[in-house]
């Protein structure tokens, strides 16, 4: 997988003029990952006496010295402040020699997945405030939604479902007011339940909603592979632990963990690392409330004339201008 996901890595901003590329690489990346699921369930037909007869060649070995898995956490762009502590100590304390422990603190130093993706996020176009200004359409679109549904619970005559109704709008104000207001996103960056600036996630929002434009196809797909990625991931920790609880009850991992009760707590949403994306489906809203696209953004949205004006201005790559010319 580090090699397969190396492309993004080695570049500074993702390229949009290498995104099928991109899109191979992450559908294999997935394809990996469901067969990693999958061959839990083979370990799955022995029986806890069955492993017992082997496990006492594993100690004291654990898989929480993976030097593998944790470079790809850190390059995927799990932070430090969502590990659970193994032991009460610093997840690197397992790994001894230098060269493991040198590229463990290389791959934390250096842009993760989730940091280019941020930059790429950014950089979509129509969050420009000169230009369309998605956000500001957005937010009054969300306005008129939620006034709507005011104006619908007020003509229900049985006051019990008026009151059911208008209470649901009301809530669905404060989850909005979570993406609108700047500090409460800052403060939920600051905890860790947010990963992306409030600008990134601005941009995978508007691809969200006008998925179907051709400019934004490719990038939806991109997103929904991420998620991919990270739900696998997480089944895989899943399958994990309930085999070990089968096989092991309570007893302590080889390599000195409290086995089951750590593995568990690995299952959660603070190892999920595009866990924005996952959330973004909570301010989605109906079609026809998605605010219209301006004529001019219509276009931007239905080729990819930016993408070729900013390859063909990069120092070192060839005009496609110049070849059109030709």
């Amino acid at each position: 997988m580090l090699t397969l996901t190396g492309i993004f890595f080695g570049l500074q901003n993702m390229d949009e003029a290498m995104m099928l590329r991109i899109l191979s690489r992450l559908n294999r990346v997935v394809c990996i990952w469901r067969l990693l699921v999958d061959q839990v369930m083979v370990l799955e037909t022995m029986t806890p006496l069955d492993f017992l007869d082997f496990r006492s060649h594993l100690s004291p070995a654990s898989g929480f010295q993976s030097l593998q898995f944790r470079l790809i956490e850190n390059k995927l762009g799990l932070r430090e402040v969502n590990r659970v502590t193994y032991n009460k100590e610093h997840y690197q304390t397992v790994f001894r020699d230098e060269g493991s422990c040198n590229l463990l603190k290389q791959s934390e130093s250096e842009d993760s997945l989730l940091d280019l993706i941020e930059k790429w996020l950014e950089r979509t176009p129509g969050l420009e405030p000169t230009q369309f200004n998605f956000w500001n359409k957005y937010r009054a679109s969300v306005n008129q939604m939620l006034l709507d549904e005011e104006q619908e619970a007020e003509d229900f005559s049985d006051e019990d479902t008026k009151k059911i109704v208008l209470g649901d709008v009301s809530r669905q104000r404060e989850v909005f007011d979570n993406i609108f207001n700047l500090q409460k996103h800052d403060n939920l960056v600051v905890r860790g339940d947010r990963k992306l600036s409030h600008k990134a996630l601005q941009g995978a929002l508007m691809i969200f909603l006008y998925r179907d434009e051709p400019r934004f196809n490719q990038p939806h797909q991109l997103l929904t592979l991420l998620m991919d990625i990270d739900s696998l991931m997480t089944k895989w920790r899943y399958n994990h632990v309930v085999m070990v609880q089968r096989m092991l009850g309570n007893k302590p991992g080889t390599g000195g963990s409290s086995g089951y009760q750590y593995l568990r707590s690995t299952v959660s949403d603070r190892y999920k690392v595009f866990l924005d994306l996952f959330n973004l489906s909570s301010y989605l809203i109906p079609r026809k409330y998605i605010p219209s696209l301006t004529p001019v953004m219509k276009r931007r949205l239905s080729i990819m004339e930016d993408v070729v004006i900013q390859y063909a201005e990069t120092p070192g790559n060839p005009s496609f201008l110049e070849h059109e010319e030709e």
